[in-house]
């Protein structure tokens, strides 16, 4: 692996049958439960490694936090955490605490994969479709959170999501011809797609909105500009790459930069494969959906239907 595209994690490459993978994440709490946000964090560390790929084995805590953070909480962090992991079917082996103001959580995750089954996300061919194993909007839901204003079934949803691995929608492509493989998170859907085609001369994707999975009452919150500064930044940093259909609204539009955290795997792959790994994830994952296609470019890298 080199850095001339935005993968996932590195990939170093032992011998003919074994390759190891690595990557760490971490950040401040998303949400006021220590054991919550201890999932989610871990979920979130141990999902650039599914990405690219490969099975989690080893994972070290990285753990930021003030002294006068009562233990309770630092507790709740690292259970939360290691349960996430243990499901992985992978386990902690040690870990780092540094004193801060601001308590912050995440994994420096190895992961073991076959050299030929690494997923790089730079290799869609034309004609594959896109498949979105995840609904958008957590950076909205995040948001109306921080504000007091979600519901509180919107909450779970989204803590559910957020922490909900990653490992079930690898397991079942496992077998399936994957061109082009990432995870969706702090870029939001279109900088993860502008990952994917940049690179490339030639191709580019058209995605279509009306088939993207969206959490329940993120689409009002985007309405009302209930929406994290990072959407924003997203947005126009994208805004040279991407062409929007006339009818696609504002709201939508910022949805699909809204920066997700533990968020889905994005696929590309031949449309008869597509077909069929969509019908094997919907049994077990019922917001995994073909969001688009891979096309010649015309002008735009990303065009929006």
């Amino acid at each position: 692996m080199g850095f001339d595209t935005s993968d996932d994690a590195s990939v170093y490459k032992i011998n003919d049958t074994t390759a190891i993978i690595q990557t760490v994440d971490l950040f401040p709490p998303v949400t006021d439960d220590p054991y919550d946000f201890g999932r989610i964090a871990a979920a979130n560390a141990l999902s650039d490694v599914y990405a690219m790929g490969g099975e989690p084995k080893l994972a070290l805590n990285i753990l930021c936090y003030p002294k006068e953070l009562p233990e309770s909480y630092i507790e709740g962090i690292l259970r939360g955490g290691y349960e996430k992991v243990e499901e992985a079917g992978a386990i902690i082996t040690g870990g780092h605490t540094i004193d801060d103001p601001t308590p912050k959580y995440g994994l420096s995750v190895t992961g073991f994969a076959h050299p030929n089954d690494i997923r790089m996300n730079n290799g869609a061919r034309e004609g594959d479709v896109l498949i979105l194993t995840k609904p958008l909007g957590l950076g909205a839901l995040n948001s109306a959170a921080g504000l007091g204003i979600i519901q509180p079934d919107e909450l779970r949803l989204a803590i559910d999501t957020m922490s909900q691995l990653n490992k079930t929608a690898f397991e079942i492509s496992k077998d399936a011809p994957i061109h082009a493989s990432t995870d969706v998170t702090g870029f939001g859907l279109l900088g993860h797609a502008y990952e994917m085609f940049s690179a490339s001369c030639d191709l580019s994707c058209s995605i279509f909105s009306w088939q993207v999975p969206l959490l329940p009452g993120a689409l009002s919150y985007a309405e009302t500009g209930v929406l994290p500064g990072g959407t924003y930044a997203n947005r126009s940093y994208l805004e040279e790459f991407v062409a929007y259909a006339k009818g696609v609204s504002s709201a939508v539009q910022f949805l699909l930069a809204d920066p997700q955290t533990s968020g889905g795997l994005l696929f590309a792959l031949p449309e008869k494969e597509g077909q069929t790994l969509l019908r094997r994830l919907k049994g077990h994952i019922p917001y995994a959906e073909i969001i688009g296609f891979v096309h010649r470019r015309e002008s735009a890298i990303i065009q929006v239907e």
